[in-house]
C-alpha cells in the first residue's frame, strides 16, 4: 500500500492492522513524527524505517537553515514535545513546543520548548525563557540551541532555581540542551511524561487478531 500524502497516518494504521506492507510519505517533519508515535502505541514492537528527517548534527542544521517551522516542529517532537498552539505558523509568544508531566501531586505540570537553530544564541535566550515560565505558569523550560552555552547562560540558568516534584527529587526549572546532545541520545532532566496529556495516543490493536489475518490473507 502506497499512500503519499499519508497525514496523520490513517491509511497506514489499517494497513499495518491488516498485515499488509506499506510505505506512507508526507512533506512535514510533524506528521511523521505523529504517525511513529501512532504505530508505536497501536503496535507494540513494530519495526519500520523512517527516511527526510534529521539522522545526524548536519541533517538537523540544514533542516534549520532550510526551515525554521519544520526545525522547530522536529525539534520539540525529538524530546516528546509537541508543537506550540497546534502547527500553525506565526507568533508563538516565546513559546515553540509543549509536554506535560505528571507531579508527585498527581496534577499535570507544563514543560515551556524554546528552539533557537541559529549561531547566534546568546545569554539573552535564557532570562527570556524564564519570563516565559512564569507568564504560563509553567514549572520547567527547556531551551534547545544549535550551539553550545555559554557560561554566562549556564550561570543564569541555573539561577533560575529548581522544581520540587514531591518525589525526593528535583529537577532544574531552566534547562539547556544542544543538538549534539540530542544526537548523543541525551535528553531534558524532566519527571515522567503524561503523554495522554501532550498528545492523542493512539488505542493498543490486537495482534493476535493481526497474525490470524495474514494467515487468512
Amino acid at each position: 500500500m502506497l499512500d503519499p500524502f499519508c497525514g496523520c497516518g490513517t491509511a497506514v494504521h489499517a494497513a499495518q492492522k491488516l498485515g499488509r506492507r506499506w510505505t506512507g510519505i508526507d512533506i512535514t517533519c510533524l506528521a511523521i513524527g505523529l504517525i511513529e508515535r501512532r504505530l508505536k502505541d497501536a503496535f507494540p514492537g513494530i519495526q519500520f524505517e523512517v527516511y527526510g528527517t534529521p539522522q545526524t548534527l548536519q541533517d538537523a542544521r540544514d533542516l534549520a537553515a532550510r526551515d525554521k517551522y519544520q526545525f522547530q516542529w522536529w525539534a520539540a517532537s525529538a524530546i516528546g514535545g509537541r508543537p506550540y498552539a497546534g502547527k500553525k505558523k506565526g507568533a508563538d509568544r516565546g513559546i515553540d513546543g509543549i509536554l506535560f508531566f505528571k507531579s508527585g501531586a498527581r496534577t499535570t505540570e507544563s514543560v515551556i520548548i524554546s528552539v533557537k537553530g541559529g549561531d547566534n544564541v546568546g545569554v539573552a535566550a535564557v532570562p527570556e525563557l524564564h519570563s516565559v515560565i512564569e507568564r504560563e505558569n509553567a514549572a520547567i523550560g527547556v531551551l534547545i540551541t544549535a550551539v553550545f552555552p555559554t557560561r554566562a547562560m549556564e550561570t543564569e540558568a541555573a539561577a533560575v532555581g529548581l522544581f520540587d516534584c514531591g518525589l525526593d527529587e528535583k529537577f532544574p526549572r531552566l534547562q539547556i540542551i544542544t543538538l549534539a546532545a540530542l544526537f548523543q541520545g541525551i535528553r531534558p532532566r524532566i519527571p515522567l511524561v503524561d503523554m495522554s496529556a501532550t498528545f492523542r495516543t493512539a488505542a493498543r490493536e490486537d495482534t493476535t487478531k493481526q497474525k490470524q489475518q495474514k494467515l487468512d490473507l
